[in-house]
């Protein structure tokens, strides 16, 4: 499902986003590609505080890495809607729509409490 559709705090986050970018000129250097490449790369950088980690809880981090996480997924997010706004993708949309198609998916009677792949127990 494309388009905007959405009216609620995604909408709010990409008009604010649009608003940055304007006054930046930066419109032309956000290419779905490079948007792509952005985000990827700001997801290695919230990976790499968890890395050597045992579990990466919050009282593990602490305040200062928690802080720091919270950054990351803030531009992790960022770059996530700026791409769905340049491929009109209403993202509330999109992610309803795959939890349509992940409940088919992963039936919950039969992955409780299991975290393999769809397809390692699709027979079973």
């Amino acid at each position: 499902m494309n388009g905007q559709q959405d009216n609620g705090e995604f909408a709010k986050l990409r008009e604010e986003i649009r608003v940055f970018v304007d006054e930046r000129d930066w419109d032309q250097f956000h290419t779905p590609k490079n948007l792509s490449s952005a985000l990827c790369v700001e997801a290695a950088e919230l990976l790499e505080h968890f890395q050597w980690l045992h579990t990466g809880s919050g009282d593990e981090l602490g305040p200062g890495k928690l802080e720091q996480v919270r950054h990351e997924m803030a531009d992790v997010l960022t770059y996530l809607i700026r791409l769905a706004d340049k491929l009109d993708i209403d993202l509330s949309a999109a992610v309803s729509e795959k939890m349509i198609l992940n409940r088919v998916k992963y039936p919950a009677d039969k992955v409780r409490g299991d975290a393999r792949k769809y397809y390692e127990y699709k027979d079973q």
